[in-house]
């Protein structure tokens, strides 16, 4: 692929400060047509910022311009030295610089480009801005001409110099991505969205996608972070079911997690055929035989599911021996003072069952007993109220959820940001 930049081309710079022989007289024009006054050379940039060079540095500069525009390519690097020898100021170092890098423009010099414009940086002469854009107009040159380390070595220095433009962040994640330095592209592209979130601004799906999908092959830890990003951004059936599978596949939460994911899934319209399968399995596993049958029925009602394959048909005609518990079951069961575990069950049981607000009461008294995992409690009860309506109940509850669940809590967040 070939890179873009919205920064202004290297060629323009290199011509617009100090134009090509303003320092002495041009070729076919009389001597004192510009010659400059003694102590008195100027110039100016596009900008309208003069250029003064020092008395000491006029003659080299001049002689350093002459070479430079009669591509006299075998005695400028001479010139350059003997200027640089005698160069006093800011402006004096600038206007070298700049013929520098028209030297190497001509020469087609990706080298010569760059020490041109260390020469231009380091002047003192032009703004961070400027700089930072000759930086990035270099890096995307060595990026197209495949030679990446130095487009990286580039795009660093320009983010360095304007560590609030997200673009070069972009730009940097690509030149580290070619390079095979997958988990540091990801960390550039995360900046590049966390700088553009902090101007206000909607990272775009494009930049977001790519960013998952360079911290996924790299297997770093944030793809799960950036992921979760995207479906927040862009909520749709696609970007939740690649989310949660990056997650699932990262994290490898046990069967609760799981099945907890898989319920937001569903609620996102992302399950596939196996994701049903595995859905209803996990939670016939827990005897929760009546959210294994709404599942499937969920899936059948879809279209998604066929009951008669061979994927599916043991386990709808497995379900038709399984008990499915009524209202009054779970009723008698709450009362029976159930070991915390027993009473999520029955919390879960309400929840497959729809019955949302009976389900956030009985996570309620798990939370309330000795012994509970309060995290998972707080999680399902989130879930609960999420379904129920209520969004302030549910974001406290997941907002209070610790430990291994809180990543599985930030999915439901974002999915009850987005609907509840």
């Amino acid at each position: 692929m070939k890179l873009t930049t919205t920064t202004a081309a290297l060629a323009l710079l290199a011509v617009s400060a100090p134009a090509a022989a303003q320092y002495g007289p041009q070729p076919g024009q009389p001597q004192t047509a510009v010659e400059p006054a003694p102590g008195n050379a100027t110039a100016k940039t596009t900008e309208g910022k003069k250029i003064k060079l020092s008395k000491d540095a006029q003659k080299a500069v001049i002689d350093l311009q002459k070479a430079v525009n009669a591509n006299d390519t075998a005695s400028i690097p001479a010139k350059v030295a003997a200027a640089q020898a005698v160069a006093r100021t800011a402006d004096d170092k600038y206007a070298i610089g700049q013929l520098q890098l028209k030297a190497a423009l001509a020469a087609k010099d990706n080298v010569a480009m760059a020490a041109a414009i260390d020469a231009i940086a380091s002047s003192g002469f032009v703004e961070a801005a400027t700089s930072s854009k000759l930086y990035a107009s270099l890096g995307t040159t060595f990026y197209n001409e495949k030679q990446y380390a130095q487009a990286g070595a580039a795009f660093q220095k320009a983010s360095t110099i304007d560590p609030n433009n997200s673009e070069l962040y972009t730009l940097l994640g690509e030149a580290k991505f070619a390079q095979g330095q997958k988990a540091d592209a990801a960390t550039a592209f995360q900046r590049a969205i966390q700088l553009q979130r902090a101007a206000g601004m909607k990272p775009e799906e494009k930049l977001l996608k790519r960013a998952v999908s360079v911290a996924y092959e790299a297997r770093s830890p944030v793809a799960m972070e950036l992921a979760r990003e995207w479906a927040a951004a862009y909520p749709s059936a696609d970007s939740w079911r690649n989310s949660i599978a990056i997650y699932r596949n990262m994290a490898h939460p046990d069967v609760e997690g799981t099945l907890d994911l898989l319920r937001l899934m569903q609620l996102t319209g992302g399950l596939t055929a196996g994701e049903y399968a595995l859905f209803a399995e996990a939670a016939a596993d827990q005897s929760n035989f009546n959210e294994a049958q709404a599942v499937i029925d969920a899936g059948i009602a879809a279209k998604v599911v066929d009951p008669a394959s061979a994927r599916f048909r043991d386990i709808v005609n497995g379900l038709k021996g399984k008990p499915k518990a009524t209202a009054a079951d779970l009723e008698a069961a709450a009362k029976m003072s159930p070991s915390p575990l027993n009473l999520l069950r029955i919390g879960d049981r309400y929840y497959g069952m729809g019955d949302y607000a009976k389900a956030a009461d009985i996570y309620r008294k798990v939370l309330g007993t000795a012994g509970a995992d309060k995290d998972v409690a707080n999680l399902h009860l989130g879930m609960a109220l999420a379904r129920a309506g209520d969004k302030a109940g549910a974001t406290a509850a997941f907002k209070a959820v610790g430990a291994a669940r809180a990543d599985i809590a930030k999915f439901w967040l974002a999915y009850l940001q987005q609907h509840a």
